[in-house]
């Protein structure tokens, strides 16, 4: 399954304490690195989180960003006792100093009054959780619309490389036969006429120099084995990144035995067409 490490997504849900959102961000990264931003009273369920995302991707860098909303009244809670301390307090100063006045809004203004409910720790977990698994379906999504999107251009560069392969073998014969005649008319310029056996041992380590039959097999062999590689239902960047170094290994040998521009020329649209690919092959996941 093709799905880029690049991708964005958000979900939410209702709680008693207020709306609980997780975003997820992601881009490409040779590992799975996970960047976890939870409210300080949830930090207990980052393990979970980590565990769970752990699940469902295995690249990527990955920031999750969890926020909680403004909290209803209900979820607000009076510490009495205090209260009526400060009361007593604010009733004794007023006696002693008739001017002044002490709103009952600035005795629930003074830190520790209002408090919030008490939040069940395993339910909390469980909405996190819930949250996460929302975002993460969302997330994975959009992953896999963006990989089939790479997959795509890569099959198409895949057909371009294909399709410079064959034009080479198609070439091959007439370069060999152009390579002897070149050779021939070399000696035949030289004073003293050349041994037979000799002008055929030249011939033969020229044509050996220049052979690239093994290395059109294994580009061949690679394409193939690329195609293959598109439609497994794993991730599958690393095995593609490693392909994408032999393509252009093979590319860069038939570069250098070229004894033709066309040849050459073909070698320079390969690692053209090879770079696009390795590009799009580090957004995979």
């Amino acid at each position: 399954m093709i799905r880029s490490m690049t991708a964005y997504a958000s979900a939410e849900v209702a709680t008693p304490a207020g709306a609980l959102t997780c975003e997820l961000r992601a881009v490409n990264h040779r590992y799975l690195e996970l960047s976890p931003r939870l409210p300080e009273d949830m930090r207990s369920v980052e393990s979970a989180l980590r565990e769970r995302i752990a699940t469902r991707l295995s690249r990527g860098k990955v920031d999750v960003i969890v926020r909680r909303g403004e909290s209803r009244g209900e979820s607000l809670q009076v510490d009495n006792a205090m209260i009526g301390r400060l009361s007593e307090l604010a009733s004794d100063m007023e006696a002693r100093f008739p001017s002044m006045r002490i709103e009952f809004t600035e005795l629930l203004r003074f830190p520790g009054v209002l408090q919030h409910a008490q939040v069940d720790q395993d339910a909390q977990q469980g909405l996190m959780l819930e949250v996460l698994d929302r975002a993460l379906d969302a997330f994975t999504a959009t992953r896999e619309r963006e990989g089939a999107k790479l997959g795509d251009m890569l099959r198409e560069r895949l057909d371009a490389v294909e399709r410079v392969v064959a034009d080479v073998r198609g070439w091959m014969p007439e370069i060999r036969a152009a390579l002897r005649a070149r050779l021939e008319s070399r000696l035949a310029d030289l004073k003293q006429p050349a041994d037979p056996g000799r002008l055929e041992q030249e011939l033969v380590l020229q044509v050996t120099r220049s052979d690239v039959d093994e290395e059109l097999d294994r580009l061949s062999t690679h394409i193939s084995e690329t195609r293959r590689v598109l439609g497994l239902k794993e991730p599958v960047g690393r095995r593609l990144d490693f392909l994408m170094q032999e393509f252009n290994r093979e590319a860069n040998t038939l570069g250098s035995k070229s004894v033709d521009a066309r040849t050459t020329n073909a070698a320079v649209e390969l690692k053209v067409l090879i770079e696009q690919m390795r590009e799009q092959v580090q957004n995979i996941e």
